[in-house]
């Protein structure tokens, strides 16, 4: 087997540090690993199931004689870094919003559009976390009955902020639980914790937010639907990790109930959880404790969309992911995996 020089940018973070775990979990063939970080971070020694490793600072030259990247870095580093990293000879799998929306750049989940990875010049777009958790559940069912519009709300926690998020909200528990001042937020517009809050990226277009406006503008290129119609609203809630999100589909073709729920119990990348009547709850529907640290996409609460007056044209569910893993780290290692396979 072929064995390939992998670099993750972003190494220290939270994503960089599950890219990290996902290459060994997936038994990604990597014959020689580089972790890149910031400057302060540059000297530390990781130990990795590949040896010891010295950070070294993410810069041009950093990237020779590397074959693929890695990108858990902010949307700055990615446009100033990731060229310099192509012409060098490397693909790049991106997870900043860099590039996701560039007509050159393919934008891929890999239980959607797997052979959109290898139409590349370079570099490949992981998209947002809440498009590949809200998306992986849509697609099987877009292929059976022709998916048209997507309501959705999304509830997201905090990982979706990385480290700083996490830790906020668990300093913010503590400091509840012992009945001490409330330290100012930083992490978030507002304390998180006993709360929820109603905006996750600023104003995009007409009071939707960027976080809003990526579930329609990402989802109409990787399913390849120019037309799709998407109204979401994005919350950030007191869960440390898992999103959440409630979805309403409209289709184009009839679709029954059971068709449904035997399509996402099909459906490579998802776990169907949907009884009512199970003992536990845990057997009930999904929920973000149970779908934490792990990659499938948990769908419950299947049912008719009563609001609409074609009663064979729409469905609701509900579903959960893992944000750091499925979200971010986990669907980068599978566009890689996809390249070398």
């Amino acid at each position: 087997m072929k064995m390939y020089t992998v670099a993750i940018v972003g190494a220290t973070g939270a994503v960089g540090t599950q890219m990290l775990a996902c290459l060994e979990e997936q038994q990604f063939p990597v014959g020689d690993l580089k972790l890149l970080a910031s400057p302060r971070s540059a000297g530390k020694v990781i130990e990795t199931p590949w040896g010891a490793v010295t950070i070294e600072a993410a810069a041009p030259e950093a990237f020779d004689g590397v074959d693929i990247v890695l990108g858990a870095a902010d949307d700055d580093v990615a446009l100033a870094l990731y060229p310099e990293a192509v012409k060098r000879g490397a693909v790049v799998v991106d997870n900043s919003h860099a590039f996701r929306l560039d007509p050159d750049v393919p934008l891929v989940v890999p239980e959607i559009n797997a052979a959109d990875a290898l139409d590349h010049k370079g570099i490949i777009a992981n998209p947002n976390c809440a498009t590949i958790i809200g998306l992986v559940p849509t697609w099987p069912l877009h292929q059976l009955a022709g998916v048209t519009r997507m309501i959705v709300s999304t509830y997201q926690a905090a990982s979706g902020a990385g480290v700083p998020g996490m830790r906020e909200l668990e300093e913010q528990i503590g400091c509840m639980g012992r009945g001490e001042e409330m330290p100012t937020p930083r992490a978030f517009a507002a304390q998180l914790a006993s709360n929820l809050i109603p905006q996750i990226g600023g104003e995009k277009f007409e009071g939707f937010t960027s976080e809003e406006m990526k579930l329609q503008n990402e989802g109409r290129k990787i399913m390849h639907l120019p037309n799709l119609r998407v109204n979401c609203t994005c919350v950030r809630v007191p869960v440390l990790r898992s999103h959440s999100e409630s979805i309403t589909l409209e289709f184009e073709r009839d679709i029954t109930l059971e068709q449904a729920r035997e399509a996402l119990a099909a459906a490579p990348g998802v776990k169907l959880v949907d009884d009512l009547d199970a003992q536990s709850p845990h057997d009930r529907w999904p929920m973000p404790l149970d779908t934490s640290d792990q990659d499938l996409i948990w769908v419950g609460r299947v049912r008719r969309d009563i609001s609409n007056p074609d009663e064979l044209r729409g469905i609701t569910f509900w579903c959960c992911g893992d944000q750091i893993r499925k979200g971010a780290a986990t669907n980068a290692v599978q566009i890689a995996k996809l390249l070398v396979e």
